[in-house]
């Protein structure tokens, strides 16, 4: 790590989401060293380093959970060779089966440790674990401000049913991976399309009335667009309903127009 020569300070944790707890840390450091895991994510991967400014070092839970506590700071010396200053969170673990804590941490490493308190929005400590359940239950606002940015998942491009565009509205369908999905539902959102973030409207969940398939799919408000490849943004902006099942397409398309209207005048509404 040669780039690493230089760096004197790093924030060390999950950051699953980079939220305001996140950045309590974040916000001190030269560099974010992310102990990544498997699994469904608020922010996945490499896509944690588009949310921050410092440059973001990735160790895999894989390969350093078996390394003691003293063999974990000896790897941060190695790997940062002029690392003056670490922070952590209130409840930090580290080492062999989280052998170590802050009061370890700061016996062991011959520099500067900085632990930053519990976090609060709104009187609700901010965790990874508690936002993902506002996700769960579509609380897309609240979980907007908990993470202190919009809620965006990003997805590659799939064939749908071809449904749409013959008798409802077109639709991109997306498969997203890697990411907690906020409830079945019909949310007001934005869809960033070759760089540009367009209003839509879009549907998660179980195609009920249709195919009985899973689906993340949006539609562009007021714009004719052309065939769409590749990978795309979605930030959900606000919850509209539930999803539901319907009687026949008829009463389906009534209910997609409705939800077009709610998803233009919240969307119009909160600046968008």
């Amino acid at each position: 790590m040669q780039f690493t020569n230089n760096i004197k300070s790093i924030a060390i944790g999950s950051f699953d989401g980079i939220h305001l707890g996140h950045r309590a840390l974040i916000d001190q450091v030269e560099a974010v060293v992310v102990i990544e895991r498997n699994g469904g994510y608020i922010t996945p991967g490499y896509k944690r380093s588009f949310c921050v400014k410092q440059p973001c070092f990735f160790y895999h839970f894989e390969q350093v959970r078996s390394l003691s506590s003293k063999a974990f700071v000896e790897k941060l010396h190695e790997d940062f060779p002029k690392l003056e200053t670490i922070v952590v969170g209130y409840d930090f673990g580290f080492g062999y089966k989280k052998e170590g804590n802050t009061k370890l941490l700061k016996e062991l490493f011959n520099g500067k440790v900085i632990i930053v308190d519990e976090v609060k929005e709104q009187n609700i400590s901010v965790h990874s674990r508690t936002i993902k359940g506002y996700i769960k239950e579509g609380k897309i606002e609240l979980v907007k401000k908990l993470l202190g940015r919009s809620f965006v998942v990003s997805g590659k491009v799939i064939a749908g049913q071809g449904l749409g565009k013959r008798a409802l509205v077109p639709t991109i369908n997306l498969n997203v991976y890697d990411y907690d999905l906020p409830k079945n539902a019909v949310y007001a959102t934005r869809t960033k399309i070759a760089n540009e973030w367009l209003d839509s409207v879009s549907f998660v969940g179980i195609r009920e009335t249709t195919d009985g398939a899973y689906a993340v799919e949006t539609h562009i408000l007021d714009r004719e667009i052309a065939e769409v490849k590749g990978t795309i943004w979605l930030e959900f902006v606000e919850h509209i309903r539930d999803n539901q099942k319907f009687e026949s397409l008829e009463a389906l398309k009534e209910q997609i127009v409705l939800d077009m209207i709610q998803a233009k005048n919240i969307l119009t509404n909160k600046g968008q």
